[in-house]
């Protein structure tokens, strides 16, 4: 079933009911992707065409969302050639605009939330841990992007004429970001430092080492939260990021003082987090530190709002045993992905558990040139779904044996 809901954006949903006794899963995925940026990509490849090279699976998609979802799907398709049957029902959605915020996907399950009525979701979407590490995380850390900006005046003025005596708008923006995080990149701002890093969350992240692999960059000890581990920086916390900053031409500098000065800017943020006090704690913020004149604008990609499943969920715990038995290898708990997905549909407006189980690796180059997946990943996510499906699809599948 093909279902539109705003212009150009479009959800796939596809269903097989088995048994109205038997438990449903929802599965989910995102079919599009960013930019290919084709000129950026090493001189053999092409985003748009599959290719195995230097045991990697390269394409834009790969790893960001189209491989993932078509492990899950593989996955069930293994399971019914198997056994005859899902001894499950399933529910597959497939949307199109995750990665320009999900539009239209929350209306869409309040409008449909009988259609979705399942019990548990099992998806793919992000990184693994480490890449030899099978990992399980049951929500998201939020974001919202914002812009910061100092706009003085029209125009530019020659530096050698007015330098010293008017002010430069990009020195003015350096110095009111320098007061939002420190020189580790601690946040500053009261509101913004999470309260809400509980025992369970430490306890699920105590043996959690992050670690993106051979190509990866390596964790910088000296940076982020200082007291914390590098886990719970990324996972138990929250990061301010500057991620452009214009002033003038900076492809083409000449000496004049710029007018106006802009940092676009994001807040990833994990549960408790008051949303709507962000901004507002930010413009307070600047203000008492002397910087009134700097203007706080949300970016018009919205906000993603923070979720997270407790780690003691009975759903965490069968799915954590299943896939030790799948792969003989303990895997990596996560309260939350430190990046983003849209997992408050699912948590909130359908009130499901959540379950992801990453099929790539931090290294997979997603949204830059030359994203891949590793085939020896693929494979064991292939082992590891059909695991899982096949034990929620056992006769005698209880969950409440996992209390």
């Amino acid at each position: 079933m093909k279902i539109p809901i705003q212009r150009q954006v479009q959800f796939f949903f596809g269903s097989r009911h088995e048994n109205s006794n038997n438990k449903t899963v929802l599965t989910y995925g995102h079919g599009d992707v960013i930019r290919g940026q084709e000129e950026r990509w090493e001189p053999d490849l092409v985003p748009w065409e599959l290719k195995v090279q230097n045991n990697k699976i390269y394409g834009r998609g790969t790893a960001d969302n189209k491989g993932q979802h078509t492990v899950n799907i593989g996955a069930l398709k293994s399971i019914l050639e198997t056994r005859g049957c899902l001894g499950f029902n399933s529910k597959i959605l497939i949307e199109t605009g995750e990665e320009s915020g999900s539009p239209g996907l929350a209306d869409f399950a309040r409008q449909q939330k009988e259609l979705l009525a399942s019990d548990v979701l099992i998806s793919s979407d992000g990184p693994r841990l480490q890449p030899e590490r099978p990992t399980l995380f049951m929500g998201s850390r939020g974001s919202i992007v914002f812009d910061i900006e100092v706009n003085l005046r029209n125009g530019a003025h020659h530096s050698g004429n007015w330098g010293g005596l008017i002010a430069n708008p990009a020195l003015i923006l350096s110095n009111a970001l320098s007061v939002i995080a420190d020189k580790r990149g601690q946040i500053q701002i009261p509101e913004w430092r999470p309260k809400t890093l509980t025992n369970s969350v430490r306890m699920a992240l105590a043996d959690c080492e992050v670690d993106g692999g051979e190509e990866g960059p390596r964790v910088e000890q000296d940076w982020g939260e200082k007291n914390l581990t590098p886990a719970e920086r990324v996972f138990g916390w929250n990061s301010f990021e500057i991620l452009a900053f214009t002033a003038g031409i900076p492809e083409r500098p000449v000496n004049a003082i710029p007018g106006t000065a802009k940092a676009r800017c994001q807040l990833r943020f994990v549960v408790g987090t008051e949303v709507d006090d962000i901004l507002p704690a930010l413009v307070r913020h600047l203000e008492k530190e002397g910087f009134s004149n700097v203007t706080v604008t949300p970016a018009d990609r919205g906000v993603m709002q923070a979720t997270r499943l407790d780690p003691d969920s009975p759903w965490v715990k069968w799915a954590a045993n299943s896939i030790k038995e799948t792969t003989k290898k303990k895997p990596a708990i996560l309260p939350n992905l430190g990046g983003g997905l849209p997992n408050d549909v699912f948590s909130e407006i359908l009130g499901l558990p959540t379950l992801w189980v990453p099929h790539s690796y931090a290294s997979c180059s997603q949204h830059a040139p030359n994203e891949h997946m590793l085939p020896e990943i693929a494979r064991e996510g292939l082992e590891i779904m059909a695991g899982l499906f096949w034990d929620i699809g056992l006769e005698d599948f209880e969950i409440a044996t996992y209390q």
